[in-house]
């Protein structure tokens, strides 16, 4: 594997972020004109003199409603983000059912975090823990005030010193490469998207079931038509929104974890420790509280890794995290 430095993969994280706030705006109203674009197409079908139906895109008329969607487009958006960014520890934290951690409660961790955060020079993040018997953590924040590491309760008390300081080791490199801050930002912008897409599904669904049936008496040849009309678009729509997902995801690059395992085996000076916890977490990883992809996304190891057979295949095909095997095998090559 090529050497990337730290300052470079921090810059490149900077730059990613960057994109990304550019990007999901772009998107969000791609699919508002695409949206509208449909609908005016199919809305403005008439019968012509041989009884064929012809349709028409009036784009003047779809840029004037798309020029008027957009302020409102922007304020929602820009408010949806902005709460978000700025509660994102506590909306992770409720989703994983994560909790502070004292130090009194454990020494043991606070000593190791405060060791690894005075050795590589950086300020001492948060320490939170999830109370589960399985192994997993992740590191979440997107500035020192929010920087946070949370660990299971299985993962302190089944690893023994040297294999939890190399998993602390590699979160705190997630955190000292922004990979926390550029990840808070896709989990954000996909949220938005999915909800907005959910939405469009729900009120075709209610469309389909409730204003069809007034309609059907009156024009029942009218009503197919445009729940069909409504329906291929909340499919268009649908699509392009998990084209996008999909895009971010990969967008968020698993050479992260490559990047974080090289530099918590350099941070804590025994790659094998970390390949180990590796292992360990790698057997017994599933957290039953994360029900989410986009927080799932944010451990060190995917807590649906262990699913197999034609699934687990598919989830190797749109995996946001490497093969741990493959993690394992450089780790001990190192």
């Amino acid at each position: 594997m090529k050497y990337v430095g730290l300052q470079t993969q921090i810059r490149r994280n900077n730059a990613m972020s960057v994109l990304l706030l550019l990007m999901f705006p772009i998107i969000i109203l791609g699919m508002i004109w695409v949206f509208l674009a449909l609908l005016n197409y199919f809305g403005n079908g008439y019968y012509n003199e041989y009884g064929e139906v012809v349709y028409a895109l009036d784009v003047a008329s779809v840029n004037y409603y798309f020029m008027t969607t957009i302020p409102w487009v922007v304020l929602g958006v820009g408010i949806w983000f902005a709460i978000a960014y700025f509660t994102n520890v506590a909306m992770i934290q409720r989703a994983t059912g994560a909790r502070p951690l004292e130090r009194r409660e454990n020494p043991r961790v606070y000593n190791i975090v405060e060791n690894l955060c005075m050795t590589c020079g950086m300020s001492m993040p948060q320490i939170h823990v999830v109370d589960d018997s399985q192994l997993n953590a992740f590191a979440s924040g997107i500035n020192d005030k929010s920087y946070t590491v949370t660990l299971t309760t299985g993962i302190i008390n089944r690893l023994n010193d040297e294999e939890l300081k190399g998993v602390v080791a590699h979160e705190l490199t997630h955190i000292r490469n922004k990979d926390t801050r550029l990840l808070v930002v896709s989990i954000i912008f996909v949220g938005i998207i999915s909800t907005v897409m959910s939405l469009v599904v729900r009120m075709m669904y209610q469309t389909m079931w409730f204003g069809g049936s007034v309609r059907r008496s009156k024009d029942e040849r009218g009503t197919g038509l445009f729940i069909l009309t409504i329906l291929f678009v909340g499919v268009i729509c649908c699509a392009i929104a998990y084209f996008f997902t999909l895009i971010t995801r990969f967008a968020i690059s698993r050479k992260r974890e490559y990047m974080a395992d090289a530099g918590g085996a350099e941070l804590c000076g025994n790659p094998l420790a970390l390949a180990n916890a590796l292992r360990k977490i790698s057997s017994d990883p599933g957290l039953d509280q994360v029900k989410q992809e986009d927080v799932a996304q944010l451990f060190i190891v995917h807590p649906d890794q262990m699913v197999s057979g034609i699934m687990g295949f598919m989830n190797s095909l749109f995996a946001t995290h490497p093969d741990t095997k493959k993690r394992i095998a450089i780790l001990e090559q190192f």
